[in-house]
């Protein structure tokens, strides 16, 4: 029998068999360790913010007058701030804080900048100029200057740092959007669906955002660390979270006096904010691999 016969007898070889979107997934991830670990710890810092009233060991906002800056014990992991409040509780509800102000910020962004660049790219003409004209007026000003100008306005809390934010990185999604919507809307199966009478909404909602929508996400996972670095620095100038509320920037301003006598003060928020941003950039860059339908 010859090996041709023998191979169409047996079936295809096992490179040609078609490979799953699952089995391709999982062979990219293994593929990226690095990526694949900072979305393990991304998702551990969410199940810290979702389950932080049962991971905190006290109450963050109760201070204890004998404990004031001990160092780290069992009893005080992280060891205790200038008040004698727990630092383990504070930084395990700082990452609540952290979280929703970076997501929440960047699905503001998201909600006000993706229908913007999508009209923009899709109309195109005098509408188009009109909105990219304002964009780069909006972009003119720093990201974070922006964001302190506008909470300095609205006065300093949580909710107007989170708007803060999220309005300082609209401009970034309004252009992204808008360049995604120009080669998308060239591609032959819109102009197609456009020749079977699609209309301008049928073509926005179910041919031209579905198609940009991973680039999108891919963004928002980069954007997400970003946003939460400006929390932090909003909280450590006092625009953002108050006192005594916990805020890994407010904790890192708090233990700005205290470095050389307590230094531990500053290294767990530190240390947070930083394994945070890191693991989001990882698992940024591993889903826009993973995504990326040029990767086989």
């Amino acid at each position: 029998m010859t090996p041709s016969a023998s191979t169409t007898a047996a079936g295809p070889a096992p490179a040609d068999v078609a490979v799953g979107p699952w089995h391709r997934a999982w062979r990219r991830t293994r593929r990226r360790p690095a990526s694949a670990a900072g979305a393990v710890i991304v998702l551990l810092f969410i199940a810290t913010a979702v389950c932080a009233p049962w991971i905190a060991t006290g109450d963050p906002t109760q201070g204890d007058w004998k404990q004031i800056r001990k160092a780290p014990t069992w009893a005080h992991p992280f060891g205790t701030d200038d008040l004698g409040r727990d630092n383990f509780s504070r930084v395990v509800w700082g990452a609540r804080i952290s979280m929703q102000a970076g997501v929440f910020s960047i699905l503001l962004a998201i909600v006000v900048g993706v229908p913007i660049g999508l009209v923009a790219g899709f109309y195109r003409g005098a509408l188009d100029q009109l909105i990219m004209r304002l964009t780069d007026a909006w972009l003119a000003f720093p990201f974070l200057i922006l964001a302190i100008g506008l909470v300095t306005i609205m006065g300093p809390s949580l909710t107007n740092a989170t708007v803060a934010i999220g309005l300082g990185a609209t401009p970034a999604y309004i252009r992204l959007t808008r360049g995604l919507v120009l080669s998308t809307a060239a591609e032959d199966y819109v102009q197609g669906a456009r020749a079977l009478g699609a209309g301008d909404l049928r073509l926005m909602s179910r041919h031209v955002l579905p198609n940009i929508a991973s680039s999108l996400l891919v963004q928002a996972t980069i954007s997400v660390p970003i946003a939460i670095i400006a929390e932090a620095v909003l909280s450590f100038l006092g625009l953002g979270v108050q006192p005594p509320a916990p805020s890994w920037g407010t904790m890192l301003n708090a233990a700005q006096q205290f470095l050389e006598t307590a230094p531990w003060l500053a290294w767990w928020p530190g240390l947070a904010i930083f394994s945070l941003t890191l693991s989001f950039n990882l698992a940024g860059d591993g889903l826009r691999d993973l995504l990326d339908p040029r990767d086989y």
